[in-house]
């Protein structure tokens, strides 16, 4: 049941994430930072579904690993998209909150997925 809920958790982050990206194009810069916001916020999720289906302790820590990247590289474009104020709101803050809850979360299950070694 964590994994469905963390799964679902990471399909809804891109899920808005995309939606940001949508009123992002209405701005100069916003098409390049909402490309790159989007390919990784969607690729947090997918890595996480391969990871679930890892083929070995290894597999999964690499794949996890790559999530990882993807969230941060997540956080960096939402921060961006705030400190240009580009967009602003609770919708763009929620964002970044649950990019920082989901990057903890990764970051630890690397960690105790290193222990079980």
């Amino acid at each position: 049941m964590k994994e469905n809920n963390l799964s679902e958790r990471l399909l809804n982050f891109a899920a808005e994430v995309i939606k940001l990206a949508v009123k992002l194009n209405k701005t100069a810069v916003g098409p390049h930072i909402g490309v790159q916001l989007t390919r990784a916020s969607t690729s947090a999720g997918a890595n996480y579904e391969e990871a679930c289906g890892a083929e070995s302790r290894a597999d999964f820590i690499h794949k996890l690993q790559i999530v990882l990247k993807e969230l941060r590289e997540s956080l960096y474009w939402l921060r961006l998209i705030r400190k240009t104020n580009l967009i602003s709101g609770p919708a763009l803050e929620k964002l970044i909150q649950e990019g920082k809850e989901l990057t903890n979360i990764i970051a630890k299950s690397i960690v105790t997925a290193k222990k079980g070694k």
